[in-house]
């Protein structure tokens, strides 16, 4: 259980794309300690971007406080997670990921999640914001049991 990723290229990654695939990391390990350390103190999550069933307001989920209650919201209910990161542009202190994040819930379900995932870090290379676009319907559609 692990996230698989193998880069085009044999030069050093940008920052971006290395808390990016850091954070992935954590989360199919399911640690989460380690996955709030990626963030800097006055981070924002948003995932997906908008109101949510996960944000009502639309308006993310702001410092470690907010994000551990994300955590605990989402992710903590997922039995596990794979991401397939399929392109990956990087620019200045930010990396817009193109792939699926694949869950698999409780009673056999899974869900694949098609999105656009953009992580922005500071020059300490922590991760100041996340924001997930994705569709809440489009998920849920591929809802089956396996």
């Amino acid at each position: 259980m692990g996230v698989q990723v193998s880069w085009d290229t044999g030069q050093e990654q940008p920052a971006a794309r290395r808390a990016a695939f850091a954070s992935m990391t954590a989360v199919t390990a399911g640690d989460k300690e380690a996955w709030l350390a990626l963030f800097a103190p006055d981070a924002v999550v948003e995932d997906p971007v908008g109101p949510s069933f996960f944000d009502e307001t639309g308006k993310g989920h702001h410092g470690r406080d907010g994000i551990s209650a994300f955590w605990d919201k989402t992710i903590a209910n997922v039995e596990r997670f794979e991401f397939t990161i399929r392109d990956s542009h990087a620019g200045g202190d930010e990396v817009a990921n193109v792939g699926t994040i694949t869950t698999f819930l409780p009673g056999g379900y899974r869900v694949d999640t098609d999105g656009v995932f953009v992580y922005r870090v500071g020059d300490d290379g922590l991760i100041r914001s996340v924001r997930a676009f994705w569709e809440t319907e489009r998920a849920m559609a591929t809802a089956r049991q396996v």
